[in-house]
């Protein structure tokens, strides 16, 4: 299977904070501020959205790698805003750079790998 994704493909997902995605909520502190677990869900499924286009048909992607930092607290009710770019394709593995911000700037970047996969397979392996 020859993939067929253009160079540089990027991707945009926005969302406004809720009391669900804070911290507090995950658990992964005390603190009703974006937790880092969903801003890290908000940069995969960026990277996700923005290579389905071009996936063939019965095809899909999991993440097998994230190296992001969190950078700034957001509030609830604020926006944030995740942008990825497809900067490298090695066969079936997916190299993302992923930027998030709020309102008032950068909340977190890093790097994301994904790997191509045939949906009725990979779950026949399971």
């Amino acid at each position: 299977m020859e993939l067929q994704i253009p160079a540089e493909v990027k991707g945009k997902q926005e969302l406004v904070v809720t009391l669900d995605d804070t911290a507090a909520k995950y658990g992964s502190g005390l603190v009703e501020v974006y937790a880092t677990p969903a801003m890290v869900a908000l940069m995969e499924k960026t990277c996700l959205q923005s290579v389905l286009p071009y996936l063939p048909q019965g095809h899909g992607t999991v993440g097998i790698k994230i190296d992001v930092s969190h950078s700034k607290a957001t509030p609830v009710g604020m926006k944030v805003t995740c942008e990825s770019t497809l900067i490298e394709v090695d066969r079936r593995r997916l190299v993302f750079e992923v930027l998030a911000t709020d309102e008032k700037g950068e909340i977190g970047r890093g790097r994301h790998e994904r790997f191509v996969i045939d949906t009725a397979k990979f779950m026949e392996k399971l």
